[in-house]
């Protein structure tokens, strides 16, 4: 017996209690506020009435409970319109990833184990104490042995292990959800939960958020406008993070930044401009440019930290926001339509009208505003709303780029009210459609284009040879593949049932006739030979003159 496998389904079992409990505790405390008596009695009570919460409001509160797996899938939940209704996001969005401090005794342990050395000698200062903690993990300040001021983010203890029993318990019960409510698979919520499975356990290798920065360094270095704090790798692991400490100002406030000689209005634009950058020219950025993981250093340079998560766009994904874009500064409903459209892997849509109609209402609304002051964050978010509608399914990438850049425009609106989006991504966009229609890619194209048929002019012979050959051999074999659909699991029932009464029929048919030439005594052989026919006959007329389903 297994002893591993044993011990994890335990571990399972003791989690699964505890999320149970706290299901239930919130549920029960859910019906009790509800409850018509209640409210009744709590309405005769004198004394100070206790803060009964929303339906929303409860949800936050059992997520939150829950754990880092839950408040992290929630936060993602927060910016899926095409899952969670309005009410609810607005409320998953307050989810917050602080957490209370693990002992620090047992976190210097682990730098120690980490490291594979004592903490004094890689640091000739350190801070006992923690500057801030998260779900995942924990932060110091230290300074290196080299001089190095530096930021040190150790890993939860054991953290992996209880995400991945989140993980299986998440999968398990959605799987089951699907399979009791088959509606439910509409939405693709256990996709949702691989996808959020991966991304989170990316975020506990530490590597990863290391490699994020080193790229990010690469791609900005000749930018003077960004700063990207440097990794030390030589002391980095999967659980271990140790980077440069940045020093600037958080950029809250425009008065606070205008006291230290800074300029609210060129941060604000350069700030949009670093992040239409990532999204239209590398196509990698950052997928949370708040004002937490922003400050500002002298110069108004703009110093980014924490990249554990980070978005990639394919390159159809940034042809949808070259096209998006130029169709939003020419008020073309049809040119957005169509990216919204390409955007899906659709081909041909059936509400394609209906859509572009409700695209150019909306285009419509915002006519009358100067280019400059209509919010483009605003509207790529009311055309994904649109397309919730429509039941398109859209790259969950997309949901990422569109909160990073509602994130960057409020970030930016509250620097610099009068700026806005359109007019900083317009010009990323036009070089996007220069690009595409750049002759030696066009060139590249069509030496591709005509080297495939090449290729299958050139082996097609070979290829009908071989299955001429298959053919006559009796070895061609074909797969086909079944959707497992009602309507398809019908047919084959009723494929089936005829196929069944066709032999029974024959095999009656037969025997009759074997009893009718063979037996002396041909009554009892006619007979059958007899209700056969007549079965039969009435099995025919059925199945050609049924009504059509």
């Amino acid at each position: 017996m297994n002893l591993r496998r044993i011990y994890i389904v335990y571990l399972q079992l003791i989690r699964a209690k505890e999320i149970i409990l706290v299901i239930l505790r919130h549920a029960l405390r859910e019906w009790i506020n509800r409850s018509s008596m209640f409210k009744r009695m709590r309405r005769k009570k004198n004394s100070t009435k206790r803060h009964a919460y929303s339906t929303p409001e409860r949800i936050r509160i059992t997520i939150e409970e829950l754990g880092p797996t839950y408040i992290k899938f929630g936060q993602i939940l927060a910016d899926r319109p095409d899952m969670v209704s309005e009410r609810f996001r607005n409320e998953l969005k307050k989810l917050q990833s602080k957490a209370t401090p693990f002992s620090d005794d047992d976190a210097h342990s682990l730098i120690r184990k980490e490291l594979g050395l004592e903490i004094e000698e890689v640091f000739s200062e350190f801070d006992t104490g923690c500057l801030a903690s998260a779900s995942i993990g924990q932060v110091y300040k230290a300074r290196l042995i080299s001089g190095e001021e530096v930021i040190v983010k150790i890993q939860r203890p054991h953290i992996e292990n209880k995400i991945r029993l989140d993980l299986y318990l998440m999968r398990y019960i959605a799987k089951s959800a699907v399979k009791n409510y088959p509606e439910l698979a509409a939405i693709d919520i256990v996709g949702l939960i691989d996808e959020f499975g991966q991304t989170i356990l990316k975020e506990l290798d530490y590597y990863n958020e290391s490699s994020n920065l080193i790229r990010f360094s690469e791609l900005f270095k000749d930018d003077p406008r960004v700063h990207i704090p440097r990794v030390f790798m030589e002391y980095t692991t999967r659980r271990l993070l140790i980077m440069e400490q940045v020093g600037g100002i958080t950029p809250d406030s425009p008065e606070i930044l205008r006291q230290n000689d800074l300029d609210p209005e060129i941060i604000a634009a350069n700030g949009a401009d670093l992040v239409l950058k990532m999204v239209l020219k590398h196509g990698f950025f950052h997928a949370d440019p708040h004002p937490g993981n922003i400050f500002i250093l002298p110069g108004n340079v703009i110093a980014l930290i924490d990249f554990g998560m980070v978005g990639v766009l394919k390159p159809n994904h940034l042809n949808f926001l070259a096209s998006f874009a130029m169709g939003f500064y020419r008020s073309d409903a049809s040119a957005i339509t169509q990216s919204l459209i390409t955007l899906c892997g659709i081909r041909f849509f059936e509400e394609e009208s209906d859509l572009e109609f409700e695209i150019d209402q909306l285009l419509k609304s915002y006519a009358y505003l100067p280019f400059e002051k209509v919010d483009f964050a605003r509207i790529m978010q009311e055309c994904i709303n649109l397309m919730v509608k429509y039941q398109l399914k859209i790259p969950s990438s997309i949901f990422m780029l569109v909160k990073a850049l509602v994130t960057i425009q409020k970030f930016a609106g509250n620097l610099h009210p009068g700026l806005s989006l359109g007019p900083v991504i317009l010009p990323y966009a036009r070089e996007l459609v220069a690009r595409r229609y750049d002759p030696r890619k066009l060139a590249s194209t069509i030496y591709e284009t005509i080297d495939n048929y090449a290729t299958l002019f050139r082996e097609l012979p070979g290829e009908i040879s071989e299955i001429l050959y298959r053919v006559k051999q009796g070895k061609l074999k074909h797969e086909i593949r079944l959707g497992d659909t009602e309507p398809t699991l019908r047919a084959l029932r009723n494929f089936g049932q005829r196929l069944a009464l066709a032999i029974i029929l024959a095999g009656l048919g037969i025997t009759s006739t074997i009893l009718i030439v063979w037996n002396d005594e041909k009554t009892f052989g006619q007979i059958t030979f007899g209700i056969t026919m007549f079965f039969t006959l009435w099995v025919m007329f059925k199945w050609l003159f049924r009504s059509k389903e």
